[in-house]
């Protein structure tokens, strides 16, 4: 539209104005290109702080451990495999669950989400790229650890390889739990509580060995996704049960399917809300 001003020769061209439209993530994007590129954004931020995060972990758990030299049984097998699994894994359920429910609360309270729909990637590419980057250097800390604590409990170091997979599976599920705590929960103080709580029960239900536990408590562990890593984590010592091991960590690997896929609708809806 051409808009000319009395007595003047000058005019000036206006359009009409447009709105702005968000860059919504490509369709066309494959999952996996999309995750390797949040994966390592995400790494190289949490690299930075990984060395005092994971001495954290690993002196929290081996601390666990000493304490727990002094008042189990360490003439029974049993007790003595679970404490040492069970802690291993702790150094897991400290960084995926706790660090990442406090790390999505932070970034929903900061409406730092919807940066991520800028991005052409998917949601659930976000999701778990971001879990993958917090779950994936806990494996030199649940190693430490489980080799410390086999040295102080007189246990085998033959299998420690089933951390391979012990890590990752269980730290799929326990992340999942994590990022559904921080992008579920109404302010950030209360997905710190959650994770918190979480750690805890991690704690609790993961050193004791389960046939001292009592029934009510045995089916609160049973609802625990870290217990089954911890029980496939048991299963490989003295004579392995390997049967054991695979089921295990299969019911770690359909938790972590599950609770992965709820804290990307748990996404979805924090960006929308």
């Amino acid at each position: 539209m051409k808009v000319s001003t009395p007595g003047s020769a000058a005019s000036i061209e206006t359009a009409p104005a447009r709105p702005v439209e968000p860059v919504a993530p490509a369709p066309g994007t494959p999952l996996g290109a999309g995750l390797l590129t949040v994966y390592r954004a995400q790494l190289s931020r949490v690299r930075v702080s990984r060395v005092p995060l994971l001495f954290v972990a690993v002196f929290q758990s081996v601390g666990i451990m000493i304490l727990m030299r002094g008042v189990v049984d360490t003439g029974s097998d049993s007790a003595r495999e679970a404490v040492v699994a069970g802690s291993s894994v702790l150094v897991v359920a400290f960084v995926a669950l706790n660090l990442l429910a406090q790390h999505f609360g932070n970034l929903r309270a900061a409406n730092a989400l919807d940066y991520y729909l800028t991005l052409p990637v998917r949601p659930a590419a976000v999701v778990l790229g971001i879990a993958a980057a917090y779950a994936s250097f806990t494996l030199p800390g649940t190693v430490a650890t489980a080799v410390i604590g086999a040295l102080m409990f007189q246990l085998p170091l033959a299998n420690l390889w089933v951390l391979l997979l012990v890590v990752p599976l269980s730290g799929a599920a326990l992340a999942g739990i994590g990022a559904v705590f921080g992008l579920l929960a109404p302010r950030p103080e209360l997905a710190t509580l959650l994770g918190q709580l979480g750690m805890s029960a991690a704690l609790l239900l993961g050193v004791l060995p389960e046939d001292r536990m009592p029934e009510v408590i045995v089916l609160g562990r049973d609802l625990l996704p870290s217990s089954y890593g911890v029980d496939a984590f048991i299963a490989s010592y003295g004579d392995p049960n390997w049967a054991a091991v695979a089921g295990n960590l299969a019911v770690c690997a359909g938790v972590g399917v599950v609770m992965l896929s709820l804290a990307t609708w748990a996404f979805r809806r924090s960006t929308r809300a």
